[in-house]
């Protein structure tokens, strides 16, 4: 019985989970990324304060894209 064919590399790349749970690729391959300060002491904020820490946040810098995608291989390829 023939074996199967092998894709070209050799090992699977292991994802870091906190950051592909802190990070997402959009349809267009754009990173984004959720605010921070959304768990606790929020009674103080207004309305429209929290409101605004449900919104994601484009990722600019592109060391940090960088810096993601290597630790994140898949993220992208999955969507």
């Amino acid at each position: 019985m023939p074996r199967k064919q092998t894709t070209s590399s050799k090992f699977k790349l292991k994802t870091h989970k906190a950051t592909s749970k802190r990070f997402r690729a959009t349809g267009s391959g754009k990173l984004v990324r959720t605010k921070g300060g959304k768990s606790h002491l929020r009674r103080n904020r207004s309305r429209r304060t929290k409101a605004l820490l449900a919104e994601m946040v484009t990722v600019k810098g592109d060391a940090i894209v960088q810096r993601v995608e290597r630790l994140a291989p898949y993220l992208e390829k999955n969507r």
